[in-house]
């Protein structure tokens, strides 16, 4: 996703859509992909609290190649309350619909949240035309709720290959060369147009998140055929965004989460498990939290401190400052816990749980769960 967005391969000569943006990498997961929706929240209350640490490089957009297994209500869900929180402190929340399926009811969640941007992917059919572009079949669409925002490519996506990590090992066939790595999902798409909202934000910086989605959205090129023309969705067209810079965006009206809804709830069936035993109810990777407790600080920004969040210690402080562009999550572990080794996802999820609904361009998910489980980093107790 990231050499999607920021990607200079000297080698192919690809590069990112927007290869001039500063990317900050927040990593959550393992080298499995597993992550708890806990850790997802945490992060974007990090970002919100961090977002102007430094002033020459603002956060303005975060990619979320993520969906989680919950469909819970909106108005209390506290995954949605979190990146409501990051749109309203003036970033876009980029999000991917989910790889279900076109005849899934709902997107996932947090692009079932209508204060973020939800992008499905589209099938190119090998040529840069759109005229023959269709929506791709595993693209999550809703019957109720928040439809798919914006489409955009993705499907056979070439970026920046990651030699050695799970996914390069497991599936060699995916390889483009030496350099790069094909990829299929919203995920991708996500990534596609999270960088169109860099490039637009960099020719209107003042742009707030309502008028990027909106100049985005009704700046999109209409696709005639299928269900994409059926349904009216439009497929990104930068050009067509930055024409319609010019027009003032309508004070959105949407409803908004309350935050005090249930962890579990905003987790649904992607749950991580240690020793057999799956992280369920009220409890975040480090511990026992309640989101009455935790929704006022992060409406606050209060939620971190240092490197503590909700008073969990989650990494050092020596990266928090005045800029952290060159800094690392200093030497702290989950709670001085080393992950176990075999912790796994009980439903193993990339921005809707599967890859374009269950197969790479270059081959399929062995029975829907990665051949290799083991935790990477470090564990809760």
């Amino acid at each position: 996703m990231a050499g999607i967005i920021v990607g200079n391969d000297t080698a192919s000569g690809t590069r990112g859509i927007a290869p001039d943006a500063k990317l900050t990498s927040v990593k959550i997961g393992t080298a499995s992909g597993a992550v708890d929706v806990s850790q997802m929240i945490a992060a974007v209350d990090w970002v919100v609290k961090h977002r102007n640490d430094d002033p020459a490089n603002p956060i303005r957009v975060v990619n979320l190649s993520y969906g989680s297994g919950g469909t819970p209500p909106n108005w209390t869900d506290p995954l949605q309350f979190a990146v409501e929180k990051a749109w309203q402190a003036g970033i876009v929340v980029v999000a991917a619909a989910g790889n279900n399926g076109n005849a899934t009811a709902k997107l996932t969640n947090p692009a079932m949240d209508e204060w973020v941007l939800a992008v499905g992917a589209t099938a190119t059919n090998g040529t840069t035309a759109t005229a023959d572009d269709t929506l791709a079949t595993f693209t999550n669409l809703a019957t109720s709720g928040n439809q798919v925002d914006l489409l955009a490519p993705g499907t056979s996506i070439a970026s920046l290959r990651d030699p050695g990590s799970n996914v390069d090992n497991m599936y060699p066939a995916a390889r483009v060369g030496t350099t790069l790595f094909k990829g299929t999902g919203t995920s991708q798409a996500t990534a596609v147009v999270s960088a169109a909202a860099a490039l637009l934000l960099q020719a209107k910086p003042a742009a707030t998140p309502d008028q990027v989605k909106e100049w985005l959205t009704k700046g999109g090129t209409f696709l005639p055929s299928g269900k994409a023309g059926t349904l009216g969705l439009l497929e990104l067209n930068v050009n067509g965004a930055l024409a319609r810079t010019a027009t003032a965006a309508a004070k959105p009206t949407w409803a908004t989460s309350s935050g005090l809804g249930t962890f579990e709830l905003s987790r649904g069936t992607s749950h991580v498990m240690l020793d057999n035993a799956a992280l369920s109810g009220e409890r975040t990777v480090w511990g026992a939290l309640a989101t009455a407790s935790w929704a006022p600080k992060a409406a606050a920004q209060a939620s971190w401190s240092g490197g503590t969040w909700m008073g969990f210690r989650v990494a050092g402080d020596g990266w928090t400052g005045t800029s952290w562009t060159s800094r690392t999550w200093a030497a702290a572990t989950w709670t001085s816990t080393p992950w176990v080794s075999g912790a796994t996802w009980s439903d193993p999820a990339w921005s809707g749980r599967t890859w374009s609904g269950r197969t790479w361009s270059a081959g399929t998910w062995l029975g829907r769960t990665w051949s290799s489980d083991a935790w990477s980093g470090q564990a809760w107790r």
